[in-house]
């Protein structure tokens, strides 16, 4: 075949160390855009990057030559280099080890997209543990809860 064809979509969530609400709304917008635009540099396509003051959701159609740990580390780790080069925060800033990855169908974009555009709304009735949890179990993933959190202070 002389070409390789792909549809991959991927949602990942990931949060501040230590669940800290560090990401200021003031800043919040740019930070999103810098996440997103660090997704495209890896030859993803990112379809929406949202967030509220400790967890971010990064929507994105996945290059198959890459793994999503691969993109994932990258993003968080110059996105955090990002923050403390601006001095956006009073103390170091860090996201927590780990993130949650999950696939979708193309029939599931605009659903998705959505439920990331409305984050802060979402969040007014939910913490960000307890919509964790709902995608790991939605998802079928089985976990150990006491290991999803364990740098929580």
């Amino acid at each position: 075949m002389a070409n390789t064809y792909h549809q991959i979509y991927i949602q990942t969530v990931f949060a501040v160390k230590y669940r800290k609400a560090t990401i200021e709304k003031s800043w919040r917008p740019k930070l999103m855009a810098v996440i997103g635009n660090l997704i495209n540099e890896t030859g993803c396509k990112t379809i929406i990057v949202n967030g509220v003051h400790d967890h971010v959701h990064c929507f994105f159609g996945l290059n198959p030559a890459l793994s999503v740990s691969d993109i994932i580390k990258s993003a968080k780790s110059k996105s955090s280099k990002w923050i403390n080069e601006k001095g956006l925060c009073p103390s170091r800033f860090e996201w927590q080890k780990g993130y949650g990855g999950f696939s979708y169908s193309r029939s599931h974009l605009e659903y998705v997209y959505r439920y990331i555009q409305n984050q802060e709304k979402r969040h007014h009735k939910q913490t960000f543990k307890e919509e964790y949890l709902k995608l790991l179990e939605r998802f079928g993933i089985e976990f150990d809860e006491k290991y999803l959190f364990d740098d929580l202070i």
